[in-house]
């Protein structure tokens, strides 16, 4: 694989992110903690002192063959703290100044020895990779797993002349030197945050990495998915500085756009503090544009650094409360009190099977038991109108509701999967490729509207797959569409056989599925296919779950209702009885 013929044609434009980050890391020492109201549970160990781990690989020997060079040049680039200056030393000196590690990172699970010598090649087994942005990209292709390295004499000694323009790492290195945050942007009508997954080193500048991982802008390819309201053509000033009481100051410069509007400030503000709030040392922030302070209405140049959180779905913004189905009325409370509601479906029985309730946990969307047709109506308003805003179905699933309270629908007619978003009283099909017209068991929509995750039956496998695609829609929030879903897949996963699927946090599900014979099993997957380590679960289960009844909301517990009754995931599993009378559980949303 050449860098030569693919290297130089590459703009700044998006590797902003893993460039600064490994310019700010080249020299120095990690150390942030892995804590904070919107990080996907990890350690809480410094990342400097996890296990004394510490590795600074020597440079080249004389008279090292070309082999061994190359060899060595791999084990370099696994420095930690990260740097990638030893790793130039095995490189002529013009290779050094145009070798881009930043553009992408390749991990691998195992490497064969270097063969060659003009031309050396190493080739990858379990081998992924991850844009010049952070982002999982899942395998790499198979026609890439081959590495190749041009090789000359420099003063009777061998160096690389061209190398790949990757971060060539072993993926036990990966896991302990970088670590999984989200980028923050808001859904096109500027209402609601939408997180994007990405990877960035551990170390002391994670602060400049997440924003400068905001200002490489949304996720390419996926126009009407999220945009940004921090101003084109900005970066950081040198890097963002934390004051002794946790004040970052975030210097940006460059910008060809005047001062935001107050309205766009909020919302620039907004997409930082909910980013920054990762980095648990911060109490607050201040933002300068050309050193000019950014300003909001109420006159505020420091901000706090629960700013936003209003427009983040997984936050404090939807109920806590469960629902469910018993005796076919509605009921709500929390896992060991449950109590009718005081709305039409609580009052009386009115023949629906699943429901769904809007985040706020005030309209409710029941399915009838015939499956064919969908009513909404008050949770709690007695005398409340019940409308139907769906007939002439085949078998619905239970309905989801996202922030901007669209009501998510699908209808498995005949094994044919057809989705539709009904916004008022109005119904509408969507299309989406891959999805749509497939035999789907079971639909997820995340509270921030921007990705479905669907369970898709059999195929020429004869395996249940589970797929996510991103939704996109117009400026005033109509859904337009989804991209091409793809597979999220992970190994040892067999022929798998899926149960049932729910959120677990903004940018992951849990699944649980049939291991074999009795035995069943609730795992984490990362929508991006990412692993997920120890911020996942994996428990086995003697019996089979009826379903999942999960939340996106880090504080909500995640339970699985069985014959034995309710049992929360994680904490091991304690059992609670529920009456057998209970039909169907839910979260607020679906």
């Amino acid at each position: 694989m050449s860098g030569s013929s693919r290297r130089r044609r590459t703009t700044a434009t998006g590797t902003v992110t893993l460039l600064a980050a490994i310019a700010l890391l080249a020299s120095g020492c990690v150390g942030i903690p892995d804590e904070g109201p919107v990080v996907e549970a990890e350690s809480d160990v410094r990342p400097g002192e996890q296990l004394g781990y510490f590795n600074d690989p020597p440079g080249p020997a004389p008279n090292e063959s070309a082999t061994d060079i190359v060899r060595h040049f791999l084990d370099a680039q696994a420095a930690f703290p990260l740097q990638t200056n030893t790793a130039k030393e095995f490189l002529t000196s013009e290779e050094a100044t145009t070798w881009r590690p930043e553009r992408r990172i390749i991990t691998y699970d195992a490497a064969s020895f270097p063969q060659g010598s003009n031309q050396v090649t190493v080739e990858l087994d379990g081998a992924n990779q991850l844009d010049s942005r952070g982002s999982w990209r899942g395998p790499l292709p198979a026609d890439q797993t081959e590495l190749s390295f041009s090789m000359t004499r420099v003063d009777g000694q061998w160096r690389i002349s061209d190398a790949p323009d990757a971060l060539i790492v072993p993926s036990t290195w990966f896991d302990r030197a970088f670590r999984r945050v989200s980028l923050y942007f808001t859904d096109p009508t500027a209402s609601i945050l939408v997180p994007e997954p990405v990877y960035v080193p551990r170390g002391d500048s994670l602060a400049s990495v997440l924003v400068d991982g905001l200002l490489a802008g949304p996720v390419v390819g996926a126009p009407g998915v999220e945009r940004s309201f921090l101003p084109p053509g900005l970066e950081v000033d040198l890097s963002v500085t934390v004051s002794e009481r946790g004040i970052a100051e975030v210097p940006l410069i460059g910008g060809a756009a005047a001062m935001p509007t107050d309205e766009d400030a909020n919302l620039m503000v907004a997409q930082l503090a909910r980013t920054l709030a990762q980095d648990s040392t911060l109490t607050g922030f201040r933002v300068t544009i050309d050193s000019e302070p950014v300003t909001l209405s109420d006159g505020d140049t420091e901000f706090e650094m629960d700013e936003g959180e209003s427009l983040d779905p997984a936050g404090s913004r939807a109920t806590s409360l469960l629902f469910g189905l018993r005796d076919g009325r509605l009921v709500s409370g929390t896992a060991d009190a449950f109590e009718p509601v005081s709305g039409p479906m609580g009052q009386s029985e009115v023949g629906v099977r699943s429901v769904g309730v809007s985040l706020d946990g005030t309209r409710v969307a029941g399915v009838l038991t015939s499956g064919d047709a969908v009513q909404v109506t008050d949770v709690r308003t007695d005398d409340a109108e019940v409308v139907q805003v769906a007939s002439g179905a085949t078998d619905l699933a239970p309905p989801v509701w996202d922030a901007a309270d669209r009501l998510w629908l699908l209808d498995r007619a005949r094994g044919v999967a057809q989705i539709s978003a009904v916004v008022g009283e109005n119904a509408r099909t969507i299309e989406v490729p891959g999805i749509s017209g497939e035999r789907v068991a079971h639909l997820l929509v995340s509270r921030d509207g921007s990705r479905m995750v669907a369970v898709v039956r059999g195929g020429l496998r004869g395996r249940d797959r589970v797929v996510v695609s991103r939704l996109q829609y117009d400026p005033s929030g109509r859904p337009l569409g989804g991209t091409s879903a793809r597979e999220i897949a992970w190994e040892d996963q067999g022929r798998l056989s899926v149960v049932d699927v729910g959120w677990s946090s903004p940018t992951s599900v849990v699944v649980a599925h049939r291991l074999g014979g009795n035995l069943f099993q609730v795992r984490t997957l990362a929508v991006d296919g990412a692993p997920v380590g120890l911020a996942g679960v994996a428990v086995t289960l003697s019996q089979r779950p009826r379903m999942l009844v999960t939340s996106p909301r880090a504080t909500d517990p995640l339970y699985v209702l069985t014959s034995s009754g309710l049992s929360e995931v994680v904490g091991g599993l304690r059992s609670g009885e529920i009456d057998e009378r209970t039909t169907f559980l839910t979260y607020a949303g679906g």
